[in-house]
């Protein structure tokens, strides 16, 4: 467990999400019109195809799978995963199409998982580890790459 101890101080609150920068643009900067387009008119928000938006997904898919695998394990912080990614969510402030990326991901290695697992089994202990471990790879080398 102690790749998932780093794992957890690399994720901290001065996480990567707060070292990545300046935040892309959300929909909240953009000026409202005086008047409420219909949602058919209304332009699909696009991904920002941020360099960092990559390896931050896949660290949101990691944390997806953490989350479930810990929970089945009978880990009593299985929802700290959960809740480092909302604070990378939070911190990044990323535009309305990133956050729906990174959600989906977290979700997609949530669903991996729980359609594989159904209790704890050395497999999936030893999956935990796994992820664990490349977590914490990808948090150090969105923080040495991107981090400012």
């Amino acid at each position: 467990m102690a790749f998932t101890d780093n794992f957890l101080r690399l994720l901290g609150a001065a996480g990567i999400a707060l070292a990545l920068g300046a935040p892309a643009a959300s929909a909240q900067d953009a000026k409202k019109p005086t008047e409420e387009k219909p949602a058919a008119e209304e332009p699909a928000a696009k991904p920002s195809n941020a360099p960092y938006m990559k390896p931050l997904s896949r660290l949101a898919t990691v944390l997806g799978s953490l989350h479930f695998l810990r929970g089945i394990c009978g880990d009593p912080n299985a929802d700290v995963w959960r809740a480092k990614m909302n604070a990378i969510l939070e911190a990044q402030a990323p535009g309305e199409a990133d956050r729906r990326t990174l959600v989906a991901h977290f979700n997609q290695g949530y669903r991996a998982f729980e359609s594989t697992y159904r209790k704890c089994t050395p497999a999936a202990t030893v999956a935990v580890e796994r992820y664990a471990k490349e977590g914490a790879d990808l948090s150090r080398e969105i923080s040495a790459r991107y981090g400012s």
